[in-house]
Parts: C-alpha cells; structure tokens; sequence
C-alpha cells in the first residue's frame, strides 16, 4: 500500500468527510443487514406458522441458545400474541421497506459525501504534477520526451481518477460490509461461518493470482501510449519538413507500429481485469452453494440448533456478501492497473530539484555594479560543458559569446538566470553567490529574447503583457514601438487585440521576434540575454529587429550569444568559447589583430 501514500496523504486532508463517509457507510450497511434479517421472522411466520402457545415446545427451545434468534422469535410470538398473525406480517413488510429506504438514504448521503473529495484528491494531484514540472531545470526536459511527459499528466492522471480514487468508495464500504455481515453470520452459526472462513482466502489467492501481471501490462501501455504522442507532437511540429521530404509513409509506419503495440499491451490488461469479476462471480456462487450443501447437511440431520427459516436468512445475509466480495476483487484489479500509473506520476513527483528556489534568501533589489563567473564549471552526466571559466560582465556592458556549435554559449548564459546550476565554482551578482538570493528576485532584474521566439495562443496585448502583467495600454504601446511592433500590429484586422494562433504561427518570423522583443522591454529589465534572436531570420526582418534589439540594449547590462558576427562588432567585450573554455577574449578590433580563431569565424561569414 506503500505507492497509494500519496491518495492516503491527500486525503488524510478531509478527515471530516472522511468520518462522515465512514459513519454514512456503516449505518447502510446495518440497515441493510436489518433488512435481510427481517426474512426470518417472515420466514417463520409463512412455514413455521407458529402460535402463541409454542413459546416451550421442543424447536423453540432448540434455538434458544442463540441471543439473536431468541430475540428474533419472542419479538414474532409477542407481536401474534397481541396483534395477530396479518398485522404481525404487514409489520415485518414495514419495517423492511424502511431499512431499505434508510439503506439506501446512507448509501446516497455517504456516496454525497466522498465525490466531491474524489475530485478533490484527483485535482490535487493534476495540479502537483503541473506546479512540479514547472519547478524542474530546463536539463531535466531535454531528456524526457514531450509526449511521456503529457501521457503522465492526462492518460495517468485518469487512470489514477478511474482505477484507484474511482474505488475509494471500494476500501471502506466492501470490506466493511464483508466484515459487519461476517460478524452476523457468527452470530447466528458460529459453526457455518468458520467454514465460510476457510473458504474465503482461497478464493482471495485464485483471483489474485490473475490480477497481479495487470500492473506490468499496464506500465507497457502508458510508455506505448507517451510514444504515440511522441510522434503526433513531433508530426504536428514538423509537418512542412515531413511533406517536403515525402516522409509521410515513413511517419504512418511509426506512428502505426507505436499503436498495435499500445493495442497488445490494452488486450492483455482488459483479458485479465475482465475476467476477475466473472470469475469471482462464479466462485461467488461455487462458494454459496458450498455452504448451501453443508449447511443444509447439518439442518437435516439435526447436527446443529438452526431452524430452516433460520437456515434459509442465514443463506440470504451470506448473499450479501457476494456482490462486495465481486467488487472488492475488480477494485483490487484495477487498482494493480492504476498502480502502473501511480509510479510513473511518482517518478516525476520525486524527481529532486537541482535549481532549488531559496525562498527565504536575500531579494536582488537592483543590480549595481557586475556579474562575476569565478571559476565555474558546468557538467552534464559525463560531458563537461564549460571548464573553469572565469568571466566579469560589468554593470551597463555589452559582453557577446561566440564560438562553434557546441561550444558552451548558451549554457554559459543560462547559468545567469539559474536555469542550470553550476557543477563548480560560483556565479555571483553584486558579489553575491546567487544561490543566496530567492530564485524569484533573481529572474525579476532579467528578460530574455531566445532564438526561437516563444508565444502562447493569446492576443498580441496579453503576449507583451507577460513581461509585465500590470502593464497599461500605453506602455504596451510604447515597448512595441521601441521594439519596432506597433507598425505591423496596428495593420491587424483587430490591432492589439488579435489573436496571433498557436505559438504565433498566424505572424512571421520576424513579427514574432518582435513582440518577443516588446515583452522583453515592457519588463524595462537592467539585465539582458540575447540568444542568437536574429539567426534564423531572413535580411528585412534581420535589420528591424536589430534595430529593436540595438533599442532595448541602451543603459542595459547585456549577454548576447551571436551566429551573425557583424551583430556584435560594437560589444565591449567578445568572448569566444570552444570546447567549454575561452580560448580569446578582446574587442572586435583586438580579436581581429590576434590573428586566432575569431578571425577565422569572421572570414568564413565574409566569404558567404
């Protein structure tokens, strides 16, 4: 029950409405047995048609040695004694309409009581999952797939809902009234109920025995099913590159292998979660008429104090135990199924965050005077990114990083933000390690204008409001005229207010960059990052948001990682990188006259 902490965690915060449910259960579950028990005394009126003058004779007196049939039998011989034999009958219909209303009110009130925690507990966990994903380093998803990752957050997040809280209902109620109804049944035969007690675990291994493969097939269809929407991500990201290099067969192929294999792996989970109700149906019923015959055996020979109408409600309270017992077993079954799924949503509850935030650390008010890398190293596994670097960005500098593919650029400039943290050495801000500061405060005094640009499936207002959400039209307007926006957006059908699509794709390359760049701006951050936000776009768009970019970067602290060497000439300082260290470092013109590396890298942009 180890990998179920989390629900019993969750729901150890309803203890209330736990107890509740608890309470509502346990009184269903008395009037139900109220209810059956009620057949004996109409038993015993229809068959026995006892009279009042029988209250000595020998068949009473045979089972007066039982508490619960004695009070059973005077209550049925006083009421024909003082009301007759059809009033005595109307009464018992009476009173088993109300037990079952009543069963059946407690049932209603208990299942009331537990969805809405149902739901609780499953949005609680859907809402972890997302917080912790938001938590991890930009490391951890370079290795993960993105559809792994949303199969664990939508397909295991339902199975959790359906296989596991879907039965919470299951754990309490089922077992409860197995034992309640058990406890009646010793009551009544102590001798039939230690055979039933026999019997019962038997059944128990059988059904047990099927059930526990389902939590292997059912880990094989969650990672089928995360490679499924692997390959519809990657399709729907990629589709110009698949239908101009006419892949499309090649892509059906995959896609369509992921999906027999998923279908194997749902086949051979629903064979055995299938085949645990029915079977535990048929033991069920094999089980009843065991005790049927035995019981009936003894009756006959007058081997043990049990009327047959007796006999006959013991069967009936025994029935009852039937359904639970089939329920309890396919709740079992399907909690095997949904704790495939638990551990998967585990693995990455559990995942340690290497970028901590230091929530009660120091708050960066303003940045002052530099940023300083001492000595930092940066290793990822077994590959060494960036090697003792030692590096000074002073306040209102532009410093650019450039170097070959690989070199380390851009890990070197996540390290500001705290995307990754360093594997030695230290990063400081002001002279302070910005470990010490809240992550938060950190972030705040930054803004970053990636390669790609990076837009949600908002209008064009909301996007550049995510650089400052208390922003008012005016400064909206002034960041996209600064960042050269405002021209192309005042020509949309809805200006401000037009929805750009999924990841902008209703705007050009360079439009995207942009806004990309106006978000950045409204922030009016003292510190820049500039990944290579000019690389990928055609010579128009390059030189407006250069332009943009040259703007943005006055009275500002700026890392600019350049492709485009001619992007960076005016920097204060070009730091070239291979192989995880500075190999040159210098202006443009001192770089040129050293004859090394960055001239290479400039000659070979002239000669294109």
């Amino acid at each position: 029950m180890k990998k179920y902490s989390r629900i019993f965690k969750y729901l150890s915060h309803y203890k209330g409405k736990a107890f509740l449910y608890f309470l509502f259960i346990l009184l269903s579950i008395v009037f139900s047995i109220v209810s059956v028990a009620m057949l004996m005394p109409f038993l015993e009126l229809i068959f026995n048609n006892p009279r009042p003058e029988c209250v000595d004779c020998s068949s009473l007196a045979k089972a007066s040695n039982n508490p619960l049939i004695h009070s059973i039998r005077s209550f049925l011989l006083d009421s024909i004694n003082t009301r007759g034999k059809i009033f005595t009958l109307g009464y018992i219909c009476l009173l088993i309409i109300v037990s079952i209303l009543l069963k059946n009110l407690f049932l209603y009130l208990a299942y009331y009581t537990l969805n809405p925690l149902k739901n609780k507990i499953v949005n609680q966990l859907r809402e972890d999952i997302y917080n912790k994903l938001l938590q991890l380093p930009i490391g951890y998803f370079n290795e993960k797939r993105k559809g792994d990752l949303m199969s664990r957050m939508t397909t295991d997040v339902a199975e959790v809902e359906s296989s596991v809280v879907g039965v919470l209902e299951g754990w309490i109620r089922d077992p409860l009234t197995i034992i309640i109804t058990l406890a009646a049944l010793l009551i009544i035969s102590p001798q039939l109920t230690l055979f039933l007690l026999i019997l019962i675990p038997i059944m128990g291994l059988v059904i047990g025995r099927i059930t526990r493969s389902l939590k292997k097939h059912s880990a094989e269809a969650a990672i089928k099913y995360g490679e499924t929407l692997s390959t519809l991500d990657e399709t729907l990201g990629g589709l110009r590159v698949i239908k101009a290099f006419n892949i499309e067969n090649l892509l059906k192929g995959k896609f369509s292998k992921n999906n027999k294999e998923l279908l194997l792996a749902k086949n051979k989970i629903g064979y055995r979660r299938d085949l645990a109700s029915p079977l535990s149906e048929f033991m069920g019923v094999t089980l009843f008429c065991a005790v049927l015959w035995y019981g009936g055996k003894l009756v006959l020979g007058n081997k043990i104090p049990l009327e047959a109408s007796t006999f006959i409600g013991y069967l009936g309270l025994f029935y009852n135990i039937i359904n639970p017992a089939k329920t309890l077993s396919t709740s079992f079954s399907n909690m095997q199924k949904g704790s495939a799924a638990i551990i998967r949503i585990e693995e990455v509850l559990k995942t340690p965050i290497t970028v901590d935030d230091n929530v009660n650390g120091k708050q960066l008010q303003a940045f002052n005077n530099k940023i300083e890398f001492r000595n930092v190293s940066f290793a990822y596994e077994d590959a060494v990114i960036l090697d003792k670097i030692n590096l000074t960005v002073q306040k209102g500098k532009t410093i650019a990083l450039v170097g070959s593919s690989g070199a380390g650029k851009s890990t070197l400039a996540d390290l500001v933000p705290r995307f990754h943290d360093v594997t030695d050495g230290e990063v400081l801000i002001d002279g302070v390690n910005i470990k010490e500061y809240s992550l938060h405060s950190v972030r705040s005094l930054m803004s970053i204008v990636t390669q790609e640009p990076i837009l949600f499936n908002d209008t064009i207002t909301n996007n550049i409001k995510l650089g400052k959400p208390d922003a008012t039209q005016v400064e909206i307007i002034y960041a996209a005229k600064v960042a050269n926006a405002n021209d192309f957006i005042i020509q949309k059908e809805y200006g401000y207010e037009t929805n750009i699509g999924d990841r902008g794709n209703k705007l050009s390359g360079g439009e995207k960059q942009r806004l990309t760049i106006a978000r950045a701006l409204i922030k009016n951050p003292p510190i820049l990052i500039l990944d290579e936000a000019t690389s990928s776009l055609d010579t128009e768009s390059e030189r407006l948001v250069q332009d943009a970019i040259n703007n943005m970067m006055q009275n500002r602290t700026s890392i600019v990682i350049a492709h485009r060497l001619s992007t960076i000439r005016h920097a204060d300082e070009i730091i070239v990188l291979q192989k995880g260290k500075i190999v040159e470092r210098g202006t443009h013109d001192q770089l040129l006259a050293q004859n090394g590396f960055y001239k290479k890298l400039v000659e070979m942009q002239e000669v294109r």
